[in-house]
């Protein structure tokens, strides 16, 4: 048999046809026609040790074997294709291809012969080994290492903007997403807005193991995170994160990632960007770029492997897209308050002292008790002075406060004097709502039951004279301490000959001018 592996190994040192043929005892024409076969099947050293001179003779000479093999060769391209589709393994192939060969009156490969086989094959012709992912299996997922400056148009100060990149391991197609942060709703949002790109759903999702996705992942143990666990029952998928330290589950991913720092982060290193619209825009035009670049070992590119391969894998997208919700745990004050970060919302009372979770989702926040709901309320998107409260949520005794209504309220206070009735106005007119002022009116009475009407008359007028925007705690201060005892006049002109006393007028908006 003519010695390919050498005749190949001494041309990629440079000798001459001459040379080769005297070395392994072939003719000149031999030698040409040897390198030329290897240049057409794109063939060169170094060679895989699997690739052997039967191997080469395979490829190079296939009429050959077949005249001699009683045993039907397999369609291997075929094969590499099948093995593409969900289920489908070299067993499975193995047996349908002896079914055919018995068929046809032909002898089969034993099962090693056949799977070795395709294997040689696939490393020859450099097929790209999809197999190993199945369309629409899964999606894996990760935040690349490098940042976009966002550039503020009035100070030049920069920020950092961070890409989220999800990749679909058997065609290759990838998302990315521009994100202010790498918080829990950005990163929720992100998958989301990544299942819609792609137009359906992978049966795994497969995260690194950063802690808005996994709380905790060891040899024995994983815990994910509540509001992950939460998106991926929503959409029926299942989180696989990759193992700790063992970043080639999910190399396609990391792979992903540096093509994204390449194409999008270094392409756009000379733009400067003033908002996050203009920074998405230039990232969307080369990620379509990314998209439809040509494959360099197979045809196409990732968009039409997707169509072609992948998509009629997907499963369904759900009727209405995710709102991403995100989980946290509270211990229930006296007040029977929680807050989303900006706003407070009440929950029943007699669960102080209790921990609770809480939801927020963009239009809700939820609490719940043990799995089961307890207070539900829409979110506040600008921060309210006063608590939202469910009169349900409050004890008997403070519920008879709230069961008046603002015309209740403005009668008492009218019943009290002007300076409270100018209190009770503001309270009822500060906020959104009048409700949202009915705590404060309601404690107001309780002052009046405690320390009666003319002192909180006085304390209201105390309180006017120092700021237009009153509020309970300032006035229960005045009672507490027997400001209200004390003359308005007395505090405004004590008598002071060894210095300089500035009256509650210089503190009034527009200064001590207010009082001339």
């Amino acid at each position: 048999m003519v010695n390919y592996r050498e005749i190949l190994r001494l041309t990629s040192l440079g000798y001459t046809q001459r040379q080769i043929a005297a070395s392994v005892h072939s003719s000149r024409s031999t030698i040409s026609e040897v390198q030329e076969l290897a240049r057409k099947a794109d063939l060169s050293f170094p060679l895989d040790e699997s690739v052997t001179n039967e191997v080469l003779l395979m490829t190079f000479h296939p009429e050959r074997l077949t005249a001699t093999n009683p045993r039907v060769e397999p369609d291997y391209s075929f094969i590499h294709k099948e093995l593409a589709k969900p289920a489908v393994t070299l067993s499975l192939l193995w047996t349908e291809y002896c079914e055919n060969a018995y068929a046809n009156g032909k002898t089969p490969y034993m099962y090693s012969q056949f799977c070795d086989k395709y294997r040689h094959w696939a490393r020859l012709t450099k097929a790209t080994m999809r197999i190993q992912h199945k369309p629409g299996d899964a999606m894996q997922v990760d935040w690349a290492g490098n940042t976009i400056k966002l550039y503020d148009r009035y100070t030049a100060e920069t920020t950092d903007v961070y890409l989220f990149v999800a990749v679909l391991p058997c065609s290759c197609k990838v998302y990315v997403e521009a994100c202010e942060n790498m918080k829990s709703e950005c990163w929720l949002s992100c998958h989301s807005h990544a299942y819609s790109y792609f137009g359906g759903v992978t049966r795994l999702l497969i995260p690194d193991n950063l802690k808005t996705g996994i709380v905790k992942n060891t040899r024995y143990e994983t815990i994910i995170n509540r509001s992950y666990q939460e998106l991926a029952e929503y959409y029926g998928t299942a989180i696989v994160p990759c193992r700790v330290k063992r970043p080639q589950d999910k190399s396609l991913a990391e792979g992903s990632v540096k093509y994204a720092s390449t194409w999008i982060i270094a392409a756009l290193r000379n733009r400067k960007f003033f908002s996050m619209h203009e920074i998405q825009e230039a990232v969307d035009e080369k990620l379509e770029e990314l998209n439809s670049y040509p494959f360099k070992k197979r045809e196409g590119n990732r968009n039409t492997a997707y169509l072609e391969e992948e998509k009629s894998f997907m499963k369904p997208l759900p009727l209405t897209p995710y709102e991403p919700a995100v989980w946290s745990t509270a211990k229930v004050l006296q007040d029977y308050l929680i807050t989303d970060g900006k706003n407070k919302y009440s929950v029943p009372f007699d669960l102080i002292g209790e921990q609770i979770d809480i939801r927020l989702t963009k239009n809700t926040v939820e609490a719940y008790y043990h799995g089961s709901r307890i207070a539900s309320h829409p979110r506040l998107l600008a921060a309210q002075r006063e608590p939202v409260i469910q009169a349900e949520h409050m004890p008997q005794n403070h519920q008879k406060y709230l069961s008046r209504n603002e015309d209740e309220f403005r009668s008492w206070a009218n019943t009290i004097g002007p300076r409270t009735s100018e209190v009770v106005e503001h309270f009822l007119t500060s906020g959104s709502a009048p409700e949202q002022g009915y705590k404060s009116c309601a404690s107001l009475t309780k002052l009046a039951d405690r320390y009666g009407h003319d002192r909180l008359e006085k304390a209201c007028e105390r309180v006017l004279c120092y700021t237009s925007d009153p509020a309970i705690r300032n006035i229960s201060t005045i009672l507490r301490n027997g400001q209200d005892k004390v003359s308005v006049a007395t505090v405004e002109n004590p008598s002071n000959s060894g210095g300089i006393t500035r009256g509650p007028g210089y503190y009034r908006r527009g200064g001590a001018h207010n009082d001339q």
